[in-house]
């Protein structure tokens, strides 16, 4: 199923055989090469096979193999007709990026810049299995995955104003800790307020380019070199577990012969085991709220110690990429509420809806975009125009061109973190093993992402960030 181009970064595979909407991939030609490497078209072709799917399967300009979904799939579903699958959420469920503001310029850290790197890396735990600092009981844990953001919060971690720029406000409703087992509460109770190792970091990154002045004011950002901090982390093994739990209910209820693909196992979303998913997805989203809102409060901290205040550390936006909720869309001119699937892709709201912060309502919402380690980072807003070209959605990242396992036989870590130190990039890292597998070069252009994303108005671009010290796990 050779994909057709219709039209500048637009590709089409035609609804065929069991298919019951066409894919629409967003792509230069350049990113269409290394999408061809994988099975990416073949997943988000099989997207389409699924009951109750509207419109079209969307494949976003990053894309690269994932379970079931493509990273970088979306798709909405029929709330009567339609399913939700756990393969197009994700194992890291809620995995996410918040950009954290500060007054301060790369010439006012420079000299600090080690000395705070070091300081975070007390500050804030990371790394496979690592615990965190909080321990918490089951009860305690409980009113986590119920709360979310507001949780943390109550028990003095950040502001108000945190949970306000946070999406969904830092709280997934309809949670019900009751449905998720008892192996996730085990692996979830250690883990809260941990940045986790693979692809999440947490990076201090200073402005390069700003190339709207007016929205970026609206987000804080005022000038070259200013510093931001981006923390990028998600439900750790708790939302792993939960994910693995539903995969194997669903497989147990509804056998796996009739799909295209075992690892789209799913259930009717008005089903009680699709409602029961819902309510322990919801779960882990919060988990992951609480998680970034905890890291983040750790890193105000850490600036206090080093810089001397944390004043004016102001949060611009916290954005989910592996997630399903119902929203209201336009289909046909009619208003309608769907179960928007986006795995390994970010909401992109342009101006006016309801769900961006009033702060923001008036420009879209602010959409992070961030890069693979030692590459630019990107904030963007969202637009109108996403809204009917992939149900408000854009890239989340550089996408993976290279597995974990061809990355350790090809990099060595040490090398990594001179090269990186060659570009005046600061480096933390929990192993060597962890700084080989997520070097640049396992990853696609992220200006070529994000160019296409600008270009077809799926968001548009508004600050350019680069990396100046990184903390890995």
């Amino acid at each position: 199923m050779e994909p057709k181009k219709v039209a500048e970064y637009t590709w089409e595979i035609k609804k065929q055989g069991k298919m019951k909407v066409p894919t629409i991939i967003y792509a230069s030609d350049k990113l269409m090469e290394k999408i061809k490497l994988d099975r990416s078209l073949v997943q988000g072709t099989n997207v389409a096979c699924l009951p109750g799917i509207q419109k079209a399967s969307y494949t976003m300009p990053d894309a690269h193999e994932g379970y079931g979904f493509p990273i970088g799939g979306v798709a909405a579903f029929d709330l009567d007709e339609g399913i939700v699958s756990p393969g197009g959420v994700g194992y890291d469920i809620n995995c996410g990026v918040r950009v954290l503001r500060t007054p301060f310029t790369s010439k006012q850290v420079d000299k600090k810049r080690k000395q705070l790197l070091d300081q975070l890396a007390r500050d804030v735990p990371a790394g496979v299995g690592r615990g965190g600092i909080t321990k918490l009981s089951k009860e305690q844990l409980f009113e986590v995955l119920t709360k979310g953001g507001k949780w943390a919060f109550d028990n003095n971690y950040g502001t108000k104003d945190d949970l306000k720029r946070t999406e969904e406000n830092g709280c997934m409703p309809g949670a019900n800790p009751s449905v998720c087992s008892e192996k996730a509460i085990i692996r979830g109770k250690p883990q809260l307020g941990t940045l986790g190792a693979g692809n999440h970091f947490l990076e201090i990154q200073k402005v390069e380019e700003i190339y709207d002045k007016k929205i970026a004011k609206t987000f804080g950002i005022e000038k070259e070199n200013q510093i931001l901090v981006m923390i990028h982390c998600g439900s750790r093994g708790f939302g792993h577990q939960v994910a693995s739990d539903y995969i194997r209910l669903m497989e147990d209820r509804y056998g796996v012969n009739h799909l295209p693909d075992r690892e789209l196992i799913n259930a009717p979303i008005n089903s009680d085991l699709g409602k029961k998913y819902f309510q322990a997805m919801a779960c882990a989203i919060n988990f992951a709220f609480a998680n970034r809102q905890m890291i983040a409060h750790w890193t105000r901290d850490s600036f206090k110690k080093i810089m001397g205040s944390s004043d004016g550390m102001d949060m611009v936006y916290d954005v989910c990429h592996n997630i399903a909720k119902l929203e209201m869309h336009t289909i046909d001119g009619k208003k309608k509420k769907l179960c928007i699937h986006r795995k390994g892709a970010t909401r992109a709201f342009g101006p006016g809806r309801e769900e961006i912060p009033a702060v923001y309502r008036k420009v879209g919402q602010p959409v992070i975009i961030p890069g693979s380690m030692g590459t630019a980072s990107y904030l963007l807003v969202g637009t109108k125009e996403a809204e009917m070209l992939s149900w408000s959605s854009t890239a989340h990242g550089a996408g993976r061109v290279m597995s974990r396992s061809a990355a350790l036989k090809q990099f060595r870590g040490e090398a990594v973190k001179t090269a990186l130190e060659q570009k005046d990039i600061e480096v933390k890292a929990g192993s060597w093993k962890g700084l080989a597998e997520e070097g640049p070069a396992s990853y696609k252009d992220i200006n070529e992402v994000v160019r296409v994303s600008d270009s077809l108005k799926l968001a548009k671009k508004v600050v350019k960030l680069v990396p100046y010290g990184v903390m890995k796990g």
